[in-house]
């Protein structure tokens, strides 16, 4: 699909922002029952799915601009804020942890890595720095909303380990060096 990356278009955007922020640009939002994705050849967020009956996003869902994940999607993150946004909202955000994971669609497995991070201006969780922070019970919740989730959809995700903000940032890191060796 061919892209829209000049001044204005989301591939533009940074990676990272002031202080070390990470960038977030909401493609769900929280309480979602709709999936929503940017199409970057029109520049417009369309309906990509809906999920099962009773089911909604936890939190707003985004992509890191500027990285690649080996789906060919930009790393996705789930922000960790006490109201959902927009589509196409900017979240700065701190970089909190991740969950690296395995999914299995259609007979191939890639590893495709949930990303957590705190809005940079969310008063109900400015305390947390580190996934150990994160109440077990929210992570545990989470991580069962992506695994079915993906069940829901015929496919299979498995949660490889949980990691903290060192090793995420790693992660976001490799997903830049993917996206500039594709961009070629």
């Amino acid at each position: 699909m061919k892209s829209s990356t000049g001044p204005g278009s989301p591939e533009s955007l940074p990676t990272w922002g002031k202080s070390g922020l990470l960038n977030v640009l909401v493609d769900t939002p929280r309480g979602s029952a709709a999936k929503f994705k940017l199409d970057l050849e029109k520049n417009v967020y369309t309906v990509s799915h809906y999920l099962t009956r009773g089911a909604v996003f936890p939190f707003d869902f985004g992509s890191i601009p500027g990285t690649s994940a080996e789906d060919g999607d930009p790393l996705d993150l789930l922000v960790l804020a006490e109201a959902p946004t927009f589509p196409g909202c900017l979240v700065p955000v701190r970089l909190v942890g991740g969950l690296e994971a395995r999914q299995t669609q259609d007979g191939k497995t890639m590893r495709n890595d949930r990303l957590l991070g705190v809005a940079a201006e969310s008063r109900a969780y400015g305390e947390i720095r580190n996934l150990r922070d994160v109440p077990k019970r929210l992570l545990d919740e989470i991580e069962h909303f992506f695994v079915s989730y993906n069940e829901a959809r015929g496919r299979r995700f498995r949660v490889l380990r949980r990691v903290g903000p060192e090793a995420a940032k790693r992660l976001v890191k490799a997903s830049q060096r993917r996206f500039e060796s594709e961009r070629g």
